[in-house]
């Protein structure tokens, strides 16, 4: 028997949604230091401005911001250092092609506890025109309208 403990979800990057048309996921583990670990565990996390960029065949996460640990005085690291991912080299070197030939980027999605270990959900994505940012909003409209109005029909 293992032991399955439940995904405890840390940061979302929400925005990434919206700013990009997502093609594929991948999960990554985080190489980080014991204070960033225990401000994680408090959910002090922010991805929203960062990014994926792959250089000598290792993924550094950059942009990244973990508040920095409030009992961890001189243990705490600087908040938006390069953090090293952790990915299998045949992996880095496909994505690293990928992205090379396709023009597309290489983007955080969520950060979550899996089995006790910080993992990093990174998503193949290609960047959205300001056209196909208002063209997404009015198809989410649409869906609500639809949605609220066959709820005030059923009552």
């Amino acid at each position: 028997m293992t032991d399955e403990r439940p995904v405890k979800i840390i940061a979302e990057n929400r925005k990434a949604y919206h700013e990009y048309f997502i093609q594929d996921k991948f999960e990554a583990g985080i190489v980080l230091t014991g204070t960033e670990v225990k401000s994680l565990r408090a959910g002090k996390m922010n991805l929203k401005e960062s990014y994926v960029q792959v250089k000598n065949a290792e993924m550094w996460l950059v942009g990244a911001h973990i508040s920095p640990y409030e009992q961890g005085n001189r243990f705490n690291q600087d908040p938006m250092r390069l953090r090293k991912l952790l990915m299998h080299r045949r992996e880095i070197v496909r994505l690293y092609s990928i992205v090379k030939q396709d023009g597309l980027t290489l983007i955080p999605t969520k950060c979550y506890f899996k089995n006790g270990i910080a993992k990093l959900e990174v998503a193949l994505a290609k960047g959205k025109q300001n056209y196909d940012k208002r063209e997404a909003m009015a198809k989410k409209s649409a869906a609500m309208d639809i949605a609220r109005s066959i709820k005030s029909n059923s009552k």
